[in-house]
Parts: structure tokens; C-alpha cells; sequence
């Protein structure tokens, strides 16, 4: 039921992203319409190409929205798509709208009834919500229309998310590449993921070695010393022989700790254990900023992808505790359609740059190493939001 629940509410937030995305692509069908009308006259001539230009804004408005809630629509590689946005345009604003104002309006309904028992002798017999084809004149009557408006909301559990999905659907067919189109963007693309790719693999071998050597190697090397000091003073002074001891052993099991921090930045043993809720559960715990934790995973991710996802929210919540000045964050993952969600936002002052040094630029090279998007949003005086989308894998 929480799962159905959560569904709802997912499916709601569409809804109302599309209810927007309408409301301007209906706006824009009557634009059309005036220079259609105005074309006869040669003034229409003159507005055509900003016609057009309305026509890709909301266009590519709804590809956004589409790329949050599921797998990424790519934006169009030439201007021979216009028929295209044209014929979603007006699907958008009659279809689109509808659809959009009924989820949105029938669940109000609902709960209107639900809650009515609570208020029924306020209203007039006659002014019962919803639609309820008899009067109201006592409790009962009204606890009735209780359970009426309950079995609605259990409908609409079921009912929501398919209009969700039905409303998407023209937009994913329409808006994204056809079939034969060329795709050298996207394999351009894809070119440039694979070098980011290997130098981010590149950095991530160098710090792991630079780790060993001026970490690991070191202590390791004071353990042989202090080893061997150690013997040469068992036979000339032993009372020096057990602090040199007791030395080789701090230096050993400091070796050893540092060893478990360079695993754990390799692939975190956590994961295996707790899996990426529990694990970003801990990241949330040992925050120094109070961090709110929203996670809703009904199946685990590739060990790859889980593992960018903690590094992901480890790097944010240490930009967050180190340069926001932030005093509350939220960390809210979830799996829709094949993809890994992630969100991390904070109250702070803002003005993140990816390219002043934050670390953004790493979390970037490893989100588009998995064929991931990253979206950071972080005006002057705040908030601060990163959004990244994963494929799950296998």
C-alpha cells in the first residue's frame, strides 16, 4: 500500500508538470492560429519563424520534463522535426490537457468525499460534493459518501499512475529522434562520455596510488624499521624493545585503517551489506549538516551504478558541510523506469560552480561515465539543488 501510495504521488507530480507543459502548448496552438490567420495578408510571412521558435521552447520544455521522470529524450539534431512538435503541440493542448485536469481534479474529488462527514451538516442537501446522485439528511448519509469518495481514492491508486504514462507517451513518440534519424550528436556524444570516462578512471587510479604510496606504503615501511630496530635491542636493551613494539603496532594498525579507506573509495563494503538505502542512510547519519533522508528503491542497481550513487551523495554532502553554510539538507533517491534518481538539496547561500574547484566537475565525470545526466541548480542565495539520473543496469 505505501508503494501504491508513493506511485500516487509520483503520478500526481507528472500530472501537474504536464498541466504546465499544456497550458503553454495550448497557448502556442492559438499563437499558431493567429498567424495562420494572418498569413493571407503577408503579415503572418513575417511571424513564422518565431512561431517556430514557440513551437521548440515548449517543445523542448516537455522534453526536459519527460528526461526527469524516465529515460532521457534527446533534443533534435535538425529543423525537419517541426511537423512533429506541430502535431504533439496540438495533441499536448486537447489530449494532454485533459488528461492532466482530470488527474488532477479527480483525486480532489475524492478526498472531498472521503472528508465529508466531517462538515456534512454545513452544507445544504443539495450541495453534496462530488458526483453523489442522492441528498444528505443525516450521519449516515454522510458516512455514505465517506466510503463512496474511499472507494474512488482506491481507484485512483490504481487509475493515476496509467494516466501518467498515457499523457508521456505522445511526447516520447514525437518528440524523440525517428527512426533513420542521424544520430552523430548523439554518437558525438557518446565520444566524449568515453573520454571523460577514462580520464576520471585515469584520476581515480593516480589518487588510489597516491593513497598506497604516501599512506599505506609509508607505515608499512616504519613497521619494518621499528621491526627491526626492535630485534637488534631484544639482546642490548630490552625494556626499548617493547615501546619499539608497541610503536610497530600503532604504525601497522593505522596502515590498516588507511587501507580500509582506500577500499571503501574503490567500491564501499557497505553496499554489499545494507545495500544503497542503507548505505546512504550512514552517508546521512555522519552529515555535520541534519540531513533528511527520502529513499524509495523497489530493486537494487548494477554494483557499479550503486557505487557512483554513494560517491555521488558522499561528494555533495561534503561540498554541502564544507562551502554552503547550509543548516538542514535532503537526500531523496528513487527508481523509476529503469533509472536511478537522485536528488540533494540544501538551504545555503548558493552560487555553486562546478569549475571553482567543489568537486562537481568529478561528480559530472563519473555520473556521464554511466551514459548519467547531472543537473545543478544553484542560484545566488540559495538553494541548492543537484538532480542526477543513473541507468540502473544489470
Amino acid at each position: 500500500m505505501r508503494r501504491r501510495v508513493h506511485a500516487l504521488i509520483d503520478a500526481l507530480q507528472r500530472l501537474l508538470g504536464g498541466f504546465g507543459t499544456a497550458f503553454l502548448a495550448l497557448g502556442t496552438v492559438f499563437w499558431l492560429v493567429i498567424v495562420a490567420l494572418l498569413c493571407p495578408v503577408g503579415l503572418g510571412l513575417l511571424l513564422i519563424p518565431y512561431a517556430r521558435r514557440a513551437v521548440r521552447s515548449v517543445a523542448d520544455r516537455e522534453r526536459a520534463r519527460l528526461s526527469r521522470w524516465g529515460p532521457e529524450v534527446l533534443g533534435p539534431v535538425s529543423d525537419g522535426w517541426s511537423r512533429r512538435e506541430v502535431l504533439w503541440l496540438v495533441e499536448h493542448a486537447t489530449v494532454g490537457w485533459f488528461l492532466s485536469a482530470f488527474g488532477l481534479i479527480f483525486p480532489i474529488s475524492a478526498l472531498q468525499d472521503v472528508i465529508f462527514p466531517f462538515y456534512w451538516w454545513l452544507v445544504p442537501p443539495n450541495s453534496v460534493p462530488g458526483p453523489v446522485w442522492w441528498e444528505v439528511h443525516s450521519r449516515s448519509d454522510a458516512l455514505v459518501v465517506g466510503l463512496y469518495g474511499l472507494g474512488w481514492v482506491l481507484i485512483g491508486l490504481y487509475l493515476a499512475p496509467k494516466l501518467a504514462r498515457a499523457q508521456a507517451w505522445p511526447g516520447r513518440r514525437l518528440l524523440a529522434p525517428p527512426p533513420g534519424t542521424d544520430l552523430s550528436l548523439r554518437v558525438a556524444e557518446l565520444t566524449a562520455t568515453r573520454a571523460a570516462a577514462l580520464d576520471a578512471h585515469a584520476a581515480e587510479l593516480r589518487r588510489i596510488e597516491r593513497s598506497l604510496h604516501d599512506g599505506a606504503q609509508n607505515r608499512l615501511v616504519a613497521v619494518s624499521v621499528l621491526l627491526g630496530a626492535a630485534r637488534r635491542a631484544v639482546t642490548r636493551d630490552p625494556a626499548s624493545a617493547g615501546e619499539m613494539l608497541d610503536r610497530a603496532q600503532d604504525a601497522a594498525e593505522q596502515a590498516l585503517a588507511e587501507l580500509r579507506t582506500v577500499v571503501r573509495g574503490i567500491l564501499p563494503p557497505v553496499l554489499d551489506g545494507r545495500g544503497l538505502d542503507g548505505a546512504l542512510a550512514g552517508l546521512a547519519g555522519d552529515s555535520g549538516v541534519p540531513c533528511r533522508l527520502d529513499v524509495r528503491l523497489s530493486c537494487r542497481c548494477a554494483a557499479s551504478v550503486e557505487a557512483t550513487a554513494y560517491f555521488v551523495v558522499a561528494e555533495a554532502l561534503t561540498n554541502i558541510n564544507k562551502h554552503s553554510g547550509a543548516t538542514a539538507a535532503t537526500v531523496t533517491a528513487r527508481i523509476d523506469e529503469q533509472r536511478l534518481m537522485i536528488t540533494v538539496e540544501d538551504n545555503g547561500h548558493g552560487g555553486a560552480d562546478e569549475h571553482n574547484g567543489s568537486g562537481i566537475v568529478g561528480i559530472r565525470r563519473r555520473v556521464e561515465a554511466y551514459d548519467g545526466n547531472l543537473t545543478l541548480t544553484s542560484p545566488a542565495g540559495g538553494p541548492t539543488t543537484m538532480r542526477v539520473e543513473l541507468p540502473c543496469g544489470s
